[in-house]
């Protein structure tokens, strides 16, 4: 199970979370949100993080220019777009190299057929909780609603996942589940996540494999 911890700013408490090695870090560019780097992510920090955690930038119906500039200035991985997005927008951002995760919100009613229309231009998916803000609502949605999921492309998980709902996966693991996106479950304050709850969560979904006896 791949680990993206999202809406990380602070140095400090970045470097800490990069320690434990999740698969995937998460930088908001979207100015609305209580997360939002604005000026303060340090470039040299994220560009010194080891090459084996993936970053991936936040975007929010950002422009074409605004995108590429932050993922050459901060050497990200991924661009995670999380707004409006049209297939062709995704096709352009790929044509200039940049790896897509696509985001969309999730409710009862979602037209799964529409993804049809992303799949070749995207390297995941990723499915949130529908509500007022384009992410970071903190709620989950009702996994169940997965079950119409008929596509090839992996996913990401998102919305409310924290440690009292890891158990809750089983039920979508025989998908294409790729990885869980946590955030505000696993806070002290926006932004700054909470080290011991970083711990355990990445214990419980990457335990330790014991080794094979010779």
């Amino acid at each position: 199970m791949n680990i993206k911890v999202c809406g990380l700013r602070d140095a400090e408490n970045l470097n800490e979370v990069a320690a434990l090695s999740p698969d995937f870090v998460g930088f908001i560019f979207y100015d609305k949100s209580p997360r939002f780097v604005g000026e303060s992510l340090d470039v040299d920090v994220v560009r010194a993080l080891p090459r084996w955690v993936r970053k991936v930038g936040v975007f929010v119906n950002a422009s074409p220019e605004f995108v590429i500039r932050s993922v050459k200035k901060y050497d990200l991985q991924y661009a995670q777009l999380h707004g409006n997005e049209t297939p062709d927008f995704c096709k352009s951002l790929r044509m200039r190299g940049i790896n897509i995760i696509k985001a969309f919100r999730v409710d009862e009613s979602f037209n799964f057929s529409m993804l049809n229309n992303y799949k070749q231009h995207c390297d995941f998916f990723l499915f949130d909780a529908k509500g007022e803000q384009p992410g970071g609502n903190g709620v989950q949605f009702d996994w169940s609603v997965m079950s119409r999921y008929d596509n090839d492309k992996p996913f990401f998980i998102s919305g409310g996942i924290g440690l009292h709902n890891l158990a809750d996966l089983d039920q979508i693991r025989h998908l294409k589940l790729y990885g869980v996106d946590v955030n505000s479950q696993v806070e002290v304050s926006p932004g700054v996540k909470d080290m011991e709850k970083i711990r355990e969560l990445i214990g419980r979904l990457k335990p330790v494999e014991e080794e094979e006896e010779v």
